[in-house]
Parts: structure tokens; C-alpha cells; sequence
């Protein structure tokens, strides 16, 4: 009935469900085409309007709505500043691994430049994380040649967009590991 590798369309809201919930399950269904998430426009727009989005659904929502996703999750990062020594907070792809631990990947929208919140962790690697409505305690890890190399396939599956990111830049991303602290 469904085409090959391809789920069922997901249910209906009900006209019980709460906005919220009723909202996103239409937004779910949304895909961008992988041109427009490469393209420059998008690139050069997607910086200013999805991180204070992000932020202001994590606020709203107590961590709950931009983190239930099982199919591209979002953590969001609580780090030092490099420079500044403040406080910082980024709203992050995050891909689940063993033992609990987070693969994120600094993408920073195929920029030329790597995103700050690398540099953050580079300098203070103890930071703290937000997934699926749970904060605890990470101590970050940026993975080696090839240790990235093996895991890019499985960064892939969950966000295909990154290849396309490779493709409109010359920067290597950075990718890091986040390891809770008890595990």
C-alpha cells in the first residue's frame, strides 16, 4: 500500500488534542526539499530564525516539544562561553548513540566558519544538555578523523541534510561526542 521504505502517513489530531500537539503533528508531515536546505537563501536566513525559535520552544514548552521527535531529535546545549566565560545555550541536532551518550555535528547551516558552541566545548568540555526533557551533565569529546569517519553514515541516516551541507562548503565539521557524566 505504502511504497518501498515508506511508513504510513502519521494519524489525524483529534479535535480533542491540544493545540500544541494537534500543530505539530501537521509540521511533522512537512519535508524541505534538500535544495532549499542548501541553498544560500536558506543558509543565510536559517541562522537568525531557527536557533531563537528553537530557544523559545524549549522555553515554552519545558524541553518537552522540540525534544520528542524520534526521528531527527534536538537536544539543546548549555555551555561556557570561550571568550566570554558566560553562559550559553544552542539548540542542536542530536543523534542518540550507546550508553546514552550524543553525537552533534557543526554544521553551523554549511557556514565557512565552524559555530561557536564548538569552540565553547573545545575550551570547557564539561557542559550540560537538555534531551527529550531530561538536563544532566555531559562531558564532551570531539572525535578524531576516524572516528568521525565512522560515524557518518549513521550522522546521515538521521540528518540527510548534512551531506548536502558538505557539498556548499570546504569546512570539515566538527563532531563531538556528549557522554553523561554517570555513564
Amino acid at each position: 500500500m505504502y511504497g518501498r521504505g515508506s511508513a504510513p502517513p502519521p494519524p489525524e489530531p483529534s479535535r480533542t488534542q491540544s493545540w500544541p500537539r494537534a500543530a505539530l503533528a501537521r509540521i511533522k508531515r512537512v519535508k524541505v526539499p534538500a535544495r532549499v536546505l542548501s541553498s544560500a537563501p536558506f543558509r543565510w536566513a536559517a541562522p537568525k530564525v531557527l536557533p531563537p525559535t528553537h530557544k523559545l520552544l524549549h522555553r515554552l514548552s519545558g524541553g518537552r516539544l522540540m525534544f520528542d521527535s524520534q526521528r531527527q531529535p534536538m537536544c539543546m546545549l548549555h555551555t561556557i562561553g570561550a571568550r566570554s566565560g558566560e553562559p550559553r545555550e544552542t539548540p542542536l541536532a542530536a543523534v542518540p548513540v550507546e550508553d546514552g551518550a550524543l553525537l552533534v555535528v557543526g554544521s553551523n547551516f554549511a557556514s565557512p566558519r565552524h559555530p561557536a558552541w564548538t569552540a565553547n566545548l573545545l575550551a570547557h568540555p564539561d557542559a550540560t544538555v537538555t534531551f527529550r526533557g531530561r538536563t544532566y551533565p555531559v562531558t564532551a569529546r570531539l572525535l578524531d578523523d576516524r572516528e568521525r569517519a565512522d560515524r557518518w553514515d549513521l550522522l546521515l541516516e538521521w540528518f540527510p541534510n548534512w551531506r548536502d551541507y558538505t557539498e556548499v562548503t570546504d569546512r570539515e565539521f566538527r563532531v563531538f561526542e556528549l557522554r553523561p557524566v554517570d555513564a
